[in-house]
C-alpha cells in the first residue's frame, strides 16, 4: 500500500480562499444587515465598507505573522508569540474563546429568526428561541458523533451560499430605488461608522485562514493571496448585498423585519419565492456556520487548555469531540436565549476588535522577526482601538443596555482567567515544592 507523504496533506490557494470566504459569509450578513440599515439608513453599503477597511488593514499583520509563526493555533499562537504565555495572553485567548461563543449565539439567533419567519411569517419569540437552541444542540451532537462536514461538503456549502447571494445582488440591482441610496437618505456620519462597527463580526472569519498556514502550499505566495483575496471579495459582496437591500426595502419595512430583512428584500424581484429562497439559504448558511464554529471552538478550547489557561475539562475527549465543545455549546444557548441581537452584535464586534488590535500590536512588536512594516501594523492597532472607542462611546450614549451585557461578559472572562491563573500558579508552586 502506498504511503501518504506530507505533500498529500497540503492545501492550495482555492481551499484557503474558500475557508476565509466561508468563515466570513457565515450567518453574519443574514443576521446583522437589519441592524446596519437601522443605524446607517441609505449609507448601509458605506458602513460595510468601513468595517471592511479595518479588516483589510488587519490582514497585513495576519499575513506576516502566519508566514513567521505557522500553526494550527492561528491567532492564539500569534498572541503567545507577541506577549508570552502569561496572564495577559491567557486573558486574550479566553476572550477569543468567548467571542466564538458569541458568534455561535449570533448564528443561532439568525437561524431562529429566519426559521420563525419562514414557518409562521414573522419572528415569533418562543419558536425563534426553540429553533436557536435546537440547532446548537443538534450540531453539538453531530460533532460528538464525529459526523461533522468534510472539507468537500463545506466547499459545496460555501458555493451554495455565495451563488444565492450573488444572484440576489445581481438581480436586485435591476429593481432597486436609487433615491434610497442617495446622500440625503444617509444618517449622520457617526451613525454610519457605528453601523459598520456593530457588524464588524461579519468579517472576523478571515482569521480562520491562519489555522491553515502550516499546511498550505507555497505559503509565501498563497497565504497573502488567500487573505487579501477573501477579504476584498467579501467587502464587494457585502456592499452589493447591502445596496440591494436598502434599494428594495423601505426603512419602515427594514425596521419591522430587522432580524430577517434579507428575505424581505428579495420579495420585490422574486416574490414570495424569493422570501422562501433567502430564508432557506440563511438557515442553511447559519447551520453550516454553527457546525464549523462548534468544531473550531472545541479545537481552540483544546489548544488553550494545553497552554494551561483553561481547566483540563476542555481538552478531554467525548467520543470524537471535546468536552470543551459541549461547554461552549451550553454557553451559546444561554447567550442566544438571554441576549438581544444588538447585545450579541456589540459584544462580538467589540471582542474581535480588541483581539485584532492586539494581533496588530503583536506584529508591531515582532517586526524584526516577521519583516513587517511597523507603520502599517501600528496604523491597524490605532484603527482597531479607535473603532472600539467609537463603538463604546456611541452605545454608551444611545443603547447603554447593549454595553451592560458586554461589560458583564468581559468582567466574567477577566475574573475567571485571573482566578484560574492564580490558582494554577499556586498549585504548580506547591507541586514543585513537594517534589
Amino acid at each position: 500500500m502506498p504511503t501518504t507523504g506530507p505533500s498529500d496533506k497540503k492545501i492550495g490557494f482555492i481551499e484557503a480562499f474558500s475557508i476565509g470566504v466561508g468563515g466570513m459569509v457565515g450567518g453574519g450578513i443574514f443576521a446583522v444587515l437589519g441592524l446596519t440599515i437601522a443605524l446607517a439608513h441609505g449609507a448601509a453599503p458605506i458602513a460595510f465598507a468601513v468595517a471592511g477597511l479595518i479588516a483589510l488593514v488587519t490582514v497585513y499583520s495576519y499575513v506576516k505573522l502566519s508566514l513567521r509563526y505557522p500553526s494550527e493555533g492561528g491567532t492564539i499562537a500569534f498572541i503567545v508569540a507577541g506577549f508570552g504565555n502569561g496572564l495577559f495572553s491567557a486573558l486574550v485567548n479566553n476572550l477569543m474563546l468567548i467571542s466564538y461563543v458569541i458568534m455561535l449565539a449570533l448564528y443561532a439567533y439568525a437561524f431562529g429568526s429566519y426559521g420563525s419567519a419562514l414557518l409562521l411569517g414573522s419572528d415569533v419569540a418562543w419558536l425563534h428561541k426553540a429553533l436557536a437552541a435546537g440547532v446548537i444542540i443538534l450540531f453539538a451532537f453531530v460533532n460528538l458523533m464525529g459526523a461533522f462536514m468534510t472539507g468537500k461538503t463545506e466547499d459545496v456549502m460555501v458555493f451554495v451560499k455565495l451563488a444565492i447571494l450573488m444572484v440576489f445582488a445581481g438581480v436586485g440591482m435591476m429593481t432597486l430605488d436609487p433615491a434610497r441610496l442617495a446622500p440625503d437618505a444617509w444618517s449622520a456620519p457617526v451613525s454610519v461608522a457605528t453601523g459598520g462597527l456593530m457588524i464588524f463580526l461579519a468579517y472576523e472569519g478571515f482569521e480562520l485562514i491562519a489555522n491553515t498556514a502550516k499546511d498550505i502550499k507555497a505559503p509565501e505566495k498563497n497565504l497573502p493571496r488567500a487573505y487579501y483575496g477573501a477579504v476584498i471579495f467579501v467587502i464587494l459582496l457585502y456592499i452589493a448585498v447591502a445596496a440591494v437591500a436598502v434599494g428594495n426595502v423601505s426603512l419602515h419595512e427594514a425596521e419591522h423585519a430587522k432580524d430577517y430583512v434579507l428575505a424581505v428584500a428579495a420579495e420585490p424581484f422574486f416574490g414570495k419565492t424569493g422570501f422562501t429562497l433567502i430564508a432557506v439559504a440563511a438557515m442553511l448558511s447559519t447551520a453550516s456556520a454553527i457546525n464549523a464554529t462548534l468544531y473550531g471552538g472545541g479545537r481552540v478550547s483544546y489548544l488553550i487548555a494545553k497552554l494551561g489557561e483553561l481547566p483540563e475539562a476542555f481538552d478531554r475527549k467525548i467520543k470524537q469531540g471535546y468536552e470543551g465543545m459541549v461547554i461552549i455549546a451550553l454557553l451559546s444557548i444561554i447567550f442566544t436565549i438571554s441576549f438581544t441581537l444588538e447585545n450579541i452584535s456589540v459584544a462580538g464586534s467589540m471582542g474581535f476588535l480588541i483581539i485584532f488590535s492586539l494581533v496588530n500590536l503583536a506584529n508591531f512588536r515582532l517586526y524584526k522577526q516577521t519583516g513587517g512594516n511597523r507603520v502599517i501594523s501600528g496604523f491597524g492597532f490605532v484603527l482597531c482601538i479607535s473603532a472600539t472607542a467609537v463603538l463604546l462611546g456611541y452605545n454608551a450614549l444611545h443603547t447603554p443596555r447593549a454595553l451592560i451585557s458586554s461589560g458583564v461578559v468581559m468582567m466574567a472572562v477577566g475574573l475567571f482567567t485571573y482566578l484560574y491563573y492564580a490558582i494554577e500558579k499556586r498549585v504548580s508552586i506547591k507541586s514543585d515544592t513537594l517534589k
